[in-house]
């Protein structure tokens, strides 16, 4: 069960953790399923200025336009594919997690960015990452790609356009919770815990509108 504190709503109560800094992660003892809020001594960001890093061979996906981008188009595809099980993947994405950030999205605070590739049977969704918006503050939780199936770093696709969009809405911080290879190509950084709450304090009553989505301009 989701623990959330007393007399809230699912929404109410998740917004009000994420506020403190905290988020849900279950597996972490012996029961997959029991749902602890986390909050770790120092906090992964993405930097969302100059900082911000996009290999050569990333810019040149991007710019190949293999993938269709939208945001908001499949959110519960998105965190469904995020939660199934994949090497060097943890079970952190128990139902009632799923079943919060449902709620959520259906509220306009937890949002997708979707990758899609076409083939003959229409566009399918290779790739994409959701999160949730804690004034102008993003929260990135989780991200995945279907090599399989031609999606081979969609995900990274979709983090391109994500820094884009939160740019041009001015959010001020892109939060990656946790420090990992797959976040460090990008640029991620660490700070103490008591500086990301000072930033969150700062930022979490900023009002940011998350539409339009509008892909990132691609030159070249």
């Amino acid at each position: 069960m989701l623990p959330l504190p007393e007399d809230m709503s699912v929404v109410e109560g998740m917004l009000a953790m994420y506020r403190e800094g905290w988020f849900p992660m279950a597996g972490m003892n012996e029961d997959p399923e029991e749902i602890e809020w986390t909050q770790p001594r120092m906090r992964c960001l993405i930097p969302l200025d100059e900082r911000f890093h996009v290999s050569k061979t990333l810019e040149a996906k991007v710019r190949q336009r293999r993938f269709r981008v939208s945001s908001d188009n499949a959110f519960e595809q998105v965190i469904r594919a995020c939660a199934e099980p994949r090497p060097g993947h943890g079970d952190w994405l128990a139902p009632d997690i799923i079943a919060a950030y449902l709620e959520l999205h259906k509220a306009g605070l937890a949002h997708s960015m979707e990758a899609w590739l076409r083939d003959d049977s229409g566009w399918t969704l290779v790739g994409g990452l959701y999160g949730l918006v804690v004034g102008s503050v993003f929260c990135g939780e989780s991200m995945f790609s279907r090599p399989e199936i031609g999606g081979t770093d969609a995900s990274k696709v979709c983090m391109v356009h994500l820094v884009h969009h939160l740019r041009r809405q001015k959010f001020d911080v892109l939060d990656s919770q946790l420090a990992n290879a797959h976040t460090a190509q990008f640029g991620a950084y660490e700070v103490p815990a008591r500086e990301y709450l000072k930033m969150l304090a700062q930022c979490r009553d900023s009002k940011r509108e998350w539409e339009p989505f509008l892909p990132a301009p691609i030159e070249g």
